[in-house]
């Protein structure tokens, strides 16, 4: 497979993610939890494509995953609530994008290096371990470019609703692939 396909199955992995989490999960939280923040969603499925998408392409991740991004921002959001050319999305975008290359290099810094091509496997918890990571560098990330826009009282909420959202998203996507892959496998191996 080539890099541009990978980056394609990247960007729409993303979109869709973004489009679930956009379609679904937000409106069912706005109706479960009106006065939670309207900045984050309790489960952010992108995050799993952005820590899976990480895991398997190494920092270069962060092109697709920005241009992921950028795209569900034109199709999934209003253009009443926000543009995708704004400075403060684009810089959003930017701070999301670059989460988890950056968690997972700092990992590597400590010796941990957990991309998917090394001679030693790498195990679940690790990676999960490394979506922590970048989903609290997201969350102080987009808690300081929304600022403007978050009342005083609500920051740490917000900041904590980005961590949980991340984290659940990261879970729920890792459980829907593992799923995906297994029955792949099942498939396989019954026409063989």
């Amino acid at each position: 497979m080539t890099r541009l396909q990978t980056f394609g199955i990247v960007i729409v992995a993303y979109m869709l993610a973004h489009g679930l989490t956009a379609w679904l999960i937000t409106p069912v939280q706005a109706l479960l939890l009106p006065d939670v923040t309207d900045f984050a969603s309790l489960a952010y499925l992108p995050h799993g494509v952005r820590v899976l998408a990480t895991w398997l392409l190494g920092p270069i991740a962060f092109v697709p995953l920005a241009l992921g991004a950028f795209l569900s921002e034109l199709m999934f959001t209003p253009s009443d609530v926000s543009q995708a050319t704004q400075p403060v999305i684009l810089l959003s975008i930017a701070a999301g994008a670059a989460a988890s290359p950056l968690a997972f290099e700092m990992m590597r810094g400590f010796g941990f290096n957990l991309y998917a091509r090394q001679p030693r496997r790498g195990h679940w918890k690790w990676l999960l371990l490394a979506g922590s990571i970048a989903s609290f560098t997201n969350s102080l990330a987009q808690s300081t470019i929304f600022s403007q826009s978050i009342l005083p009282g609500e920051a740490v909420t917000v900041l904590v609703i980005y961590a949980i959202g991340d984290l659940i998203g990261l879970v729920v996507t890792t459980l829907l692939l593992m799923m995906v892959f297994r029955r792949m496998r099942l498939s396989a191996a019954r026409r063989s």
